[in-house]
Parts: C-alpha cells; structure tokens; sequence
C-alpha cells in the first residue's frame, strides 16, 4: 500500500529517527525508503539532507503540503510524525488516516489525537484484519 505512493511526508524527527534505523538493517524497507521520494517537514534541518530522494520543506510547511497536494500522482504518506499530522490535520491536509491497531495495550506513550483535537468523525475506508491481530484500518474525515 505505501509503495503505490508518490513518496512519503515526515516530520524531522521521524526522518532522523527512521533514516538511523532502517539503513542499519538488513531489510527489503531499506532500498525502498532509500528509493522513494521523501519530503521532510522541518524548520531546523539544513539542505542537503543525508537521506537519497529528501527535499525540505521548511517556512509556512502547510502550504508547502497544500502545494505538494496539488501536483499530479499518487498520495504521499506520513510515517509517525506526529506533530506533523496534528498540525496539518485542522487545515483539512489529511485526507485519511491509516492505523494500526496492536491487540495489547502499553499503558503509556505519545497519543495522535491530543487533548484539544477538534472532535472529528470519520468514515470508513478499508478494515483488514491480519494473521496476528492487528487492525489495519483507513479512516477519512467526514465533510
């Protein structure tokens, strides 16, 4: 499903975080990040970027995402990062939300929707239930 994209949207941590992880593994996700375009929300990180295929969006990062939205192709997808998604999604720059659901409960961690997260309902994409429990779910913000 990701690699139908036209490239992936992150947020700086979860660029750095992912580039640290994912090139010093001996995985078949390693190329295909490596391959794929990466657009890296940040007002910190400096051009060039160490990652293949990355390009900075820095300044008003919402209307870089609003201009990205525009060009022709397939969706960008969005990686964790979620500073990222609580800040583009009240400006209707998320068009749907693709989780995961573990079956088992940590207790503690970062939550995607935040105290003060404008209630939102949504519709149902797509649920597909795998071998081991896990939940993967599409959710499009309802109009």
């Amino acid at each position: 499903m990701l690699a139908a994209g036209s490239g992936y949207l992150l947020g700086r941590r979860t660029y750095q975080d992912v580039l640290g992880h994912w090139n010093a593994q001996d995985s078949p996700f390693r190329d295909a990040l490596n391959n794929a375009p990466k657009y890296v929300a940040s007002n910190t990180l400096a051009e060039p970027l160490p990652w293949p295929h990355s390009t900075l969006l820095s300044g008003d990062i919402p209307a870089a995402v609003a201009e990205l939205k525009q060009t022709p192709g397939n969706d960008l997808h969005i990686m964790g990062s979620g500073a990222l998604i609580r800040s583009l999604s009240p400006l209707g720059l998320i068009d749907e939300y693709l989780l995961c659901v573990h079956p088992l409960v940590l207790g503690a961690g970062r939550r995607l929707f935040t105290d003060g997260f404008a209630p939102t309902t949504f519709d149902v994409a797509d649920a597909t239930s795998t071998a081991t429990g896990v939940l993967i779910a599409g959710y499009r913000p309802k109009p």
